[in-house]
């Protein structure tokens, strides 16, 4: 008996030890595609690289660069820019639609259908949303103009067609609507999950106490929401502090808009990967001062929404 349980054991031992070599593939990759980048580019941060021949080290030059660049700055500045008037219209949003869906006075109807409405934005590729609203809004022939144009004729005024993506006034606004209508969906299905997580009991105890809409929401459901919104807050900061694609697809180098919609991300991309620009060294550089930033960010956030928790 115990040389049969001892068999067992093994042959167990063994058939657990088998799902080593099924997730090998996963972890292989994700050292390979993942973890060896994290740490390549610190090392090359400290070097002189530019993309050929053999890394020199430079110790913090790199760094000290970042800091002292007037360029990077101006950029980190036209991120939070676009990330703050980006992240009011989208909580902003998805704040009133939650409050609209989850008042169980009026029980609207439809949920599962609004929430594909509202994230449908969301899974359109970004080269696809660049190329959409920049015919739209191209000054001489776009949509909007037009619209406007027609507007202002019916009512007798002449103006001149805006320039909404080549003019440094508009288009960092414009990009942040943009973006706030491509991920106002997500925060929406969000801040639903949670409040669906919320007993009804606490809702139905406010309306039978006649608590208005507003008492509901700030007394019950915001306090409850905390962790959500904390999960919220963060992904949208690090996402908006990464943020590439709109403005790097729908800004024209040439515009006298550029410099007031180039993101730290495209500064990095300037010199990690022009042609004529490229120093791989302080492009890494620039990754990990970004990084310490949203890291730095992230935990004041953290400990805000805590304090508030206590």
């Amino acid at each position: 008996m115990a040389k049969a349980a001892v068999t067992k054991k093994k042959r167990m031992k063994n058939y657990n030890n088998a799902g080593y070599f099924f997730v090998l593939p996963f972890v292989i990759v994700f050292l390979i595609f993942s973890i060896y980048p994290v740490f390549r580019t610190l090392y090359l941060s400290f070097t002189n690289f530019k993309g050929f021949g053999t890394p020199e080290p430079v110790g913090l030059q790199n760094y000290a660069r970042v800091l002292t660049d007037k360029f990077f700055w101006r950029a980190l500045w036209n991120t939070v820019r676009i990330w703050g008037v980006n992240i009011v219209l989208q909580l902003g949003l998805a704040f009133l639609l939650t409050i609209v869906f989850s008042d169980i006075k009026y029980k609207m109807r439809g949920l599962g259908i609004f929430r594909a409405i509202y994230f449908l934005p969301n899974l359109i590729a970004a080269t696809s949303v660049s190329f959409l609203f920049k015919t739209l809004l191209d000054w001489r022939y776009g949509t909007f103009n037009q619209v406007l144009n027609a507007i202002y004729q019916f009512f007798g005024i002449s103006k001149e067609p805006i320039d909404w993506l080549g003019s440094g006034n508009y288009a960092g606004y414009v990009i942040a609507v943009i973006s706030a209508w491509m991920w106002f969906g997500n925060s929406f299905i969000m801040l639903m999950a949670g409040v669906q997580g919320i007993s009804k009991d606490y809702f139905e105890a406010a309306a039978i106490d006649g608590a208005g809409r507003w008492t509901v929401f700030g007394k019950i459901t915001l306090p409850l929401l905390r962790p959500i919104l904390l999960y919220v807050a963060i992904t949208s900061l690090i996402g908006g502090l990464q943020m590439f694609d709109l403005p790097f697809l729908m800004a024209d180098k040439a515009s006298a808009a550029y410099n007031s919609v180039q993101t730290v991300v495209m500064y990095l991309y300037k010199f990690g990967f022009e042609t004529g620009t490229t120093q791989v060294g302080y492009a890494s550089a620039i990754a990990y001062v970004l990084f310490l930033i949203i890291l730095a960010v992230s935990l004041i956030q953290m400990k805000l929404f805590n304090r508030k928790g206590d």
